[in-house]
């Protein structure tokens, strides 16, 4: 990791949320429902999207249909009110300028440097730091690349949706087969040199579906983001709420 984005919060804020892993897609319809209301209703001055917005994003030529139009028309209501910025995770990395834009939605890029509240908080959806997971950091490589990108987004809009569910039935298989004791988790001893070269006591992440906090070797902290499912019980949204005070979890399944 080179030297980190910075992205500076009002001092004027009272609140900003953290959430990630909301995977939304047509087929968990209370989910996106649960998503909207929040977007819509929290007092937070600002949301912080740490990835995998939505379950799979195959280029935003896609953002004027059926259920990726609904969610942008979500994030252009939610942006009118509220500060949104999104950083990319394994499933939405290519979300691009254009949709982004059309939304009233800031980049963010991974890693970024949060300073809020005389802190510095580093962000990231987490997939970087899974080291263990070998095959899964060589393909990273590959879909982020620019000629990838390119040559992907060059395939017709209905071939890439193709391809993508292709894709996302392999990963859940693959899921499945392992277990989730056995899914790769964040390299603490990266995460804590992440932490070194950003200048900041605590990571906040997302990706490993595995929320919680834990100590660092060096004194820092690992604060981890959980998944969103309303569509089976129990209900899942574990997100952060950043505040003056401090950071504190919060559980919006156990009102669900």
């Amino acid at each position: 990791m080179g030297s980190p984005e910075v992205w500076q919060a009002d001092e004027a804020w009272q609140r900003i949320d953290l959430l990630s892993d909301l995977h939304l897609h047509a087929e968990m319809p209370r989910t996106f429902e649960a998503w909207r209301d929040h977007l819509l209703g929290t007092p937070a001055e600002a949301v912080l999207l740490l990835g995998d917005l939505f379950e799979v994003w195959v280029g935003d030529d896609a953002r004027h249909q059926g259920f990726e139009a609904e969610c942008v028309n979500v994030l252009r209501q939610a942006s009118a009110r509220k500060v949104l910025a999104f950083m990319p995770g394994n499933r939405d990395f290519l979300v691009g300028d254009r949709l982004l834009a059309e939304a009233g939605v800031q980049r963010l890029a991974d890693p970024t440097v949060l300073l809020a509240f005389g802190r510095r908080w580093l962000l990231s959806h987490g997939d970087a730091l899974c080291l263990a997971d070998q095959a899964y950091q060589q393909f990273r490589v590959q879909v982020r690349s620019a000629d990838w990108q390119q040559q992907f987004l060059a395939l017709p809009l209905a071939d890439r949706q193709r391809q993508a569910r292709v894709m996302r039935d392999a990963s859940t298989a693959h899921q499945a087969s392992l277990g989730s004791q056995h899914w790769s988790d964040v390299d603490d001893a990266a995460a804590a040199q992440w932490l070194v070269q950003a200048d900041a006591s605590a990571l906040i992440h997302g990706h490993t579906h595995r929320p919680g906090t834990h100590a660092l070797p060096g004194g820092g902290l690992r604060h981890v983001l959980g998944d969103w499912d309303f569509d089976t019980r129990p209900c899942r949204a574990r997100m952060l709420q950043l505040r003056p005070t401090g950071l504190q979890p919060i559980d919006l399944g156990d009102s669900a």
